[in-house]
């Protein structure tokens, strides 16, 4: 089943009581976990993401307020440009990795990729579908660190799971009861062909292509990424086959 709102798709990955969306915005994409009447949006989408995400959430009977807990991947403003601004509107709170969370509350730069040559014009290509004005910032008391290991309160004990490289603070999300991981940007699932490929724009190469046999060595049923198509079924396998090629870094 699929909707559009504006300019974002909305994908239904699972239906039932536990059930999950895919958001999916004209530059990367978000996630909406649902236990019962409770939502997690997982990422927030870019600089003015909150109407849409707002209209995505009443399409499928739900409200801004339901979502009590926004937990980012990453600091990158395609993922967390969004989360102070429905923040503000819904009351939920967000989460970052420690070592990420001083950029999302606006008390430092990002440090930016070190790009492969071959990066260069697909940066330059989706930066140009951004919108230019800067985020709504977090509240500082609003934002919580998190830490390699830690249980967060949705999916029946989603487990954070340190994947540095990407960004220094990037996590996965590891749901083991329902076999879901959330990987963010340290993996990718190609534009083209739908193959799983490790995420672009890295500050560390050889670090993300560490974290992504970590999260390729989790057991998990259907993958879910920060640019592409979820692979639902098999992931575990899809991942690890695709981190075997990374073996000469």
């Amino acid at each position: 089943m699929a909707l559009y709102v504006r300019l974002m798709q909305v994908i239904e990955v699972l239906s039932g009581r536990t059930a999950l969306h895919l958001l999916r915005f004209a530059v990367g994409q978000a996630y909406l976990w649902c236990d019962g009447d409770e939502s997690t949006l997982i990422d927030a989408g870019a600089v003015g993401s909150a109407a849409s995400i707002v209209q995505a959430l009443t399409g499928i009977g739900r409200r801004p307020e339901d979502v009590r807990r926004i937990v980012l991947t990453h600091f990158h403003e395609d993922h967390a440009g969004g989360a102070g601004e429905f923040a503000a509107l819904s009351g939920a709170r967000v989460s970052a990795h420690r070592l990420d969370a001083p950029v999302v509350r606006g008390e430092l730069p990002g440090p930016p990729p070190v790009f492969e040559d071959w990066e260069r014009p697909i940066h330059a290509g989706v930066s140009k579908l951004l919108p230019e004005r800067s985020p709504d910032q977090v509240r500082p008391e609003a934002v919580a660190e998190l830490s390699d290991g830690d249980v967060l309160d949705f999916g029946g004990g989603a487990r954070v799971v340190h994947a540095p490289g990407h960004t220094a603070g990037s996590v996965a999300f590891h749901l083991p009861e329902h076999g879901v991981l959330f990987t963010g940007d340290a993996v990718a699932a190609s534009p083209v062909d739908g193959r799983v490929m490790l995420g672009v724009f890295n500050v560390d190469r050889a670090q993300a292509v560490d974290s992504f046999r970590r999260l390729a060595s989790l057991d998990a049923d259907i993958a879910c990424f920060g640019h592409g198509g979820p692979v639902v079924g098999a992931a575990a396998g899809a991942l690890r086959a695709s981190a075997r090629t990374y073996d000469e870094v």
